[in-house]
């Protein structure tokens, strides 16, 4: 068959009251879908490989299948879910004029040799050779593509400020991946780049990018936190992370109440906190059989851990021995002491390794007389007495004072955040959260431009690199991360924002006649106002189609029965409070429709 232009379609469709009707709207989205023909293979079992509860409900309601270690098919009902966070992405990238543009999976190697990634990046970065023995990357990330585009194209200042963005499969080689799309191999990002012509307008592209962050979190309706972090692989003078707050969170956060004060625990200033004060002795040699970690030297010397000052030698860049002292009832932070290193990676040396250049084994190793570079937390520098390894197995001195006994090459805010700590914008007490990373803004300043020469034309003729920012968000992460936020022991509580249906619409008895024509009225009702409704056509009793529809957890579910039928009404099941109310049947799908439209706009 010959088909002219705009003559219609080659086979005939379906009528609108076909059977097995999906409802379309007028952008040809489907909000309205009966069960029975879609894919949504739920479990009652929780599979052996997943961990926390984004993992095993998102498997076990029918959204994703494991293809491979770390690498996720999206089946129809997750797919849904993940195309609402890409809308409503959009929708704030739009408003605030960053272009979206689609770049190449498939890297050449050349360009991370120009940034400096190529050696820096890590295991991480998939490396491999086309056919024709040219060293390739799959994308990470796409710093060195956006930059190579922008150097090609901008000339002038007239061209900027410019901000471009995609959403894309990345792909990081993880050595565990794990926890479903928590740490994912293959993932979904959004990753937008600014470019400015100077500092005070890549602030402003960095602000801009900051609220649009915010509404974006906001409008998918989550509970979460911004953080000052750390820039990492990803480089940059200053950072901000979007945490979803999450009790199952892999990622701890300091915030304070009292002012607006928030950062990741890794990163957390610590200013002023209360260290152990023991009366000011002499250096005193003790012997301290077997005692080499901190809870067995406190409770052999009958002290506060908080009193022992903890030596531990690290490796900086696997070449550089660096001794550092803190409290012992303190964390390293390895985020604080690589900064402090000017970006040199500090590794624990090992104990073999320790007492080759020591000269002694771990857990007696002394600051005193030592030889190598000593570098303190500013805790440490506040204490008149502590117990310090004698460089000697099995002693100890008790009484050892900094700037007395030992010297210190220089002090640094180098332990972690606890529970209570003082604050260090208003030192009223912090706390500590569990959260889950969904988005990074990064403020790049130059590192790629100037790296990779991509330069403009300033208004007197010269030229200068172009100032950078950075901006992604875990597409897939951010439902997964809502799940860990939404869910009780029967199944996923979805925001209405995300939620792959708003109405889970069961009919429970559909060989009924009258029950059968009022679902059906009911669900073309629901269409026609734009609600989108997932029908239960499943010739199944009704206490699957209860439990199914909580594992799903579409935030409103409304059971049409004899019973209820009898009054005029149905019955509607919110799945958050799990309030029952009953609706009369006339007016049901413009309540419904209300409540959704209220949901979405609050």
């Amino acid at each position: 068959m010959i088909m002219e232009p705009n003559s219609g379609r080659a086979f005939p469709v379906a009528p609108q009251d076909a059977p097995y009707e999906t409802k379309i709207n007028s952008y040809g989205e489907v909000i309205g879908q009966r069960l029975s023909a879609y894919l949504a293979p739920t479990l009652k079992e929780t599979p052996a490989e997943a961990e926390v509860a984004s993992h095993k409900l998102m498997i076990r309601a029918g959204l994703i299948r494991k293809l491979a270690a770390g690498v996720y098919s999206y089946l129809p009902m997750g797919l849904r879910s993940l195309r609402k966070v890409e809308r409503i992405i959009r929708a704030e990238m739009n408003r605030y004029k960053a272009r979206e543009v689609l770049l190449p999976a498939v890297q050449p190697a050349e360009l991370w040799k120009e940034s400096g990634r190529w050696e820096k990046y890590g295991p991480e970065l998939l490396r491999f050779k086309d056919r024709h023995d040219r060293d390739c990357v799959i994308g990470p990330t796409h710093e060195e593509v956006i930059t190579d585009i922008v150097r090609r194209e901008i000339r002038s200042f007239r061209d900027l400020p410019l901000n471009l963005y995609q959403i894309q499969t990345k792909f990081r080689d993880e050595i565990r991946p794990r926890f479903g799309l928590m740490r994912g191999r293959e993932f979904i990002m959004k990753d937008a780049y600014s470019f400015d012509a100077d500092e005070a307008s890549a602030d402003v592209s960095y602000r801009d990018m900051y609220q649009a962050y915010v509404n974006i979190f906001h409008n998918c309706g989550l509970n979460f936190a911004v953080v000052e972090a750390d820039s990492g692989a990803i480089g940059g003078s200053y950072s901000h992370e979007f945490m979803v707050l999450a009790d199952t969170g892999e990622d701890a956060l300091a915030f304070c109440e009292s002012c607006s004060y928030a950062a990741n625990l890794e990163k957390a200033e610590l200013r002023d906190y209360p260290v152990f004060q023991a009366a000011e002795t002499e250096l005193t040699k003790v012997r301290t059989p077997g005692c080499r970690h901190v809870p067995q030297l406190a409770a052999f010397l009958k002290t506060e851990e908080a009193g022992i000052i903890k030596s531990m030698l690290f490796m900086a860049d696997d070449v550089s021995p660096v001794l550092v002292l803190i409290p012992g009832d303190r964390a390293i932070s390895l985020v604080k002491l690589k900064n402090f290193l000017d970006g040199a990676a500090p590794a624990l040396a090992s104990p073999e390794v320790a007492e080759k250049i020591m000269g002694v084994p771990m857990g007696f190793v002394t600051p005193v007389g030592a030889k190598v570079r000593i570098v303190a937390d500013e805790g440490v520098k506040r204490m008149n007495a502590g117990v310090v390894g004698a460089g000697e197995a099995d002693y100890h001195y008790t009484g050892a004072k900094p700037g007395r006994d030992f010297d210190v090459d220089a002090y640094a805010d180098l332990a972690e955040v606890k529970e209570a700590d003082p604050c260090p914008r208003c030192g009223k007490p912090l706390h500590v959260r569990r959260g889950i990373e969904v988005g990074h803004v990064f403020k790049l300043g130059l590192k790629y431009s100037k790296a990779m020469g991509a330069l403009f034309a300033k208004p007197d003729g010269t030229e200068a690199p172009v100032v950078m920012g950075c901006y992604g968000i875990g597409v897939g992460r951010t439902v997964a991360a809502s799940i860990e936020q939404n869910h009780d022991s029967d199944g996923i509580i979805w925001p209405m924002a995300l939620a792959p249906f708003h109405v889970a619409l069961l009919p429970l008895q559909l060989q009924n006649e009258a029950v059968a024509q009022a679902t059906e009225r009911l669900y073309d009702q629901l269409a026609s106002l734009g609600v989108e409704t997932l029908l239960d056509d499943r010739n199944e009793r009704p206490g699957l189609k209860f439990k199914d529809a909580d594992l799903l957890g579409l935030p409103l579910r409304v059971a049409v029965s004899e019973k209820s039928l009898a009054k005029g009404q149905v019955e509607l099941k919110d799945r958050r409070s799990r309030e029952v109310t009953m609706l009369d049947l006339e007016t049901a799908a413009s309540a419904l429709a209300d409540m959704v439209k209220n949901s979405l706009s609050g």
